[in-house]
């Protein structure tokens, strides 16, 4: 008879194998997007598929539910904040979730997608919304479908939500967004009809490839980030990836009259390549190991590229190493035209592109569409004009065709419902997190301003990486900062900086 201690070392083995199988698929996955040849597209798929099946297959043996049962029985989950508590409890909802959805709606799912994808595609090059419907509406009713096997309480929208950010609902999501967009959308008004304007073609001048790849290398490792167990590749589409202790990668993508995209690419994927350099590591495969949540990995690549990256501080120190790096693009520039410049505001269409201030609002248009269309309360006929008209709405710009607006993003071309979300909450998570580590160290500003990144970076391991999956997000936040969840630091941060910015 199997012991409830034999039945967790036995879930601990379990775990490690999975996790070993996951990393492999992981190093499939990077090489994909960085130097595999064209032609090895086919095998790859097949090797990528295989890999998942025997992943999923491993996870959902009926066996993996009775050593849970045997686990949970005894007094191995009495603290509910030690490593086998919270392990049994995460495996027991990540089992759960995926033994209610039957294998055949899987299966589905990713057939869907791939044409999903395909036609996404086409549909953006020729900015028709119609080509993309049909398969849209596919995604939306499997989506429906997942939601009704996994359960909710309150909206089918929120058994989607809970994949990317457990245990949040759209109630939740929708308080915050609505104290976010009540005092942003004003904000960013005032921004735009301020006589006072940034020089903006300060950082569209020439700025050598070879150059930015240097200064963003030594930026990255001024961070922390470590290349001894780590890399920068250089991909169409930005990307960290996690592969395990020790292999942490990131990528960005260069232009050479643009020093904003690759620099600052840069440090967001260095933000989230420090979350998994920092994880536990003898945690490997274990949730104790694992970052707690997508939010809470966004927020640590907007912390670091933005509260940090585009702070006052931070160029005060570097803008002279710029200046020495890019002699000609900016050695006729001053240090608060090239801050301003890089921090300038204004509404756009792209959401990758959005500045600072803008940002939360696209992610609010897509949420302000995605519930009601699970939810059955919107067609899918009518979604370009509830995009034009909510993006006018918030962010003052006329939509002028489906590329520019509702085919923008390739998320819903794979049935990614209830992952934009994380975007936008991860920015307020990360001004909550600095305002608390600011609190802590008083100096902080000096220590960046030193190009001293060590105190932050100790203080975010001790309240965010160490405690991996420990905590569901809310919990993490308040921990973390003595309070839960809320829009105010960011608007405080928001107000403080570009109301100096803007002479508002």
């Amino acid at each position: 008879m199997t012991t409830p201690q034999q039945a967790y070392q036995e879930l601990l083995g379990l775990a490690r194998e999975i996790a070993l199988l996951r990393s492999v698929s992981s190093v499939l996955s990077w090489d994909r997007e960085t130097y595999m040849p064209p032609r090895g597209a086919t095998l790859r798929a097949e090797q990528s598929s295989y890999l998942a099946g025997l992943i999923h297959r491993k996870w959902i043996d009926p066996r993996v539910g009775e050593l849970l049962s045997i686990a949970e029985a005894d007094g191995l989950t009495d603290d509910p904040e030690s490593d086998v508590a919270a392990n049994l409890r995460e495996w027991r909802r990540d089992y759960d979730r995926a033994t209610k959805v039957p294998p055949e709606l899987v299966e589905e799912i990713s057939r869907v997608s791939v044409l999903a994808q395909t036609t996404w595609t086409e549909a953006r090059q020729k900015a028709d919304f119609g080509i993309f419907r049909p398969h849209l509406a596919q995604h939306i009713e499997l989506a429906r479908q997942v939601a009704a096997c996994i359960g909710y309480s309150e909206s089918p929208y929120d058994a989607l939500l809970d994949e990317y950010e457990p245990g949040l609902t759209a109630t939740r999501v929708r308080r915050l967004f609505t104290a976010l967009r009540d005092e942003l959308v004003p904000l960013v008004q005032a921004i735009v009809a301020s006589p006072r304007q940034p020089r903006t073609e300060i950082i569209h001048r020439h700025f050598p490839l070879d150059r930015q790849k240097i200064f963003g290398e030594a930026a990255a490792a001024a961070f922390g980030y470590d290349f001894r167990a780590g890399r920068l590749d250089t991909v169409t589409h930005p990307f960290c990836m996690g592969i395990g202790p020790g292999d942490v990668r990131i990528t960005t993508r260069y232009t050479a009259d643009y020093f904003n995209e690759a620099f600052f690419g840069i440090l967001h994927e260095a933000g989230h390549g420090l979350y998994e350099q920092n994880l536990p590591t003898e945690a490997f495969g274990q949730p104790v190991g694992e970052a707690c949540s997508m939010s809470i990995h966004e927020s640590q690549s907007r912390l670091w590229e933005n509260f940090v990256g585009r702070s006052r501080p931070y160029w005060e120190h570097f803008f002279p190493r710029a200046q020495q790096t890019y002699p000609a693009a900016l050695g006729d520039v001053s240090l608060d035209d090239f801050y301003f410049a890089v921090n300038a505001v204004s509404p756009s269409f792209i959401r990758i592109e959005a500045d600072e201030v803008t940002y939360a609002l696209h992610i609010m248009v897509r949420f302000e569409i995605e519930q009601p269309l699970i939810e059955g309360h919107l067609a899918v006929d009518d979604i370009p004009a509830v995009w034009n008209e909510t993006f006018e709405r918030y962010l003052g710009l006329k939509v002028p065709n489906d590329a520019l607006g509702c085919l923008q993003d390739i998320h819903w071309s794979f049935g990614g419902f209830g992952y934009f979300p994380s975007y936008a909450l991860g920015t307020l998570y990360a001004a909550q997190f600095f305002e608390a580590a600011h609190r802590d160290l008083p100096d902080l500003d000096e220590q960046i301003r030193r190009g001293h990144f060590a105190g932050l970076l100790d203080w975010l391991r001790t309240h965010i990486y160490r405690h991996g999956r420990r905590y569901r997000t809310a919990d993490l936040i308040e921990r973390a900062t003595g309070q839960p969840p809320s829009h105010e630091p960011l608007m405080r941060y928001l107000r403080a900086k570009f109301g100096e910015l803007y002479a508002l």
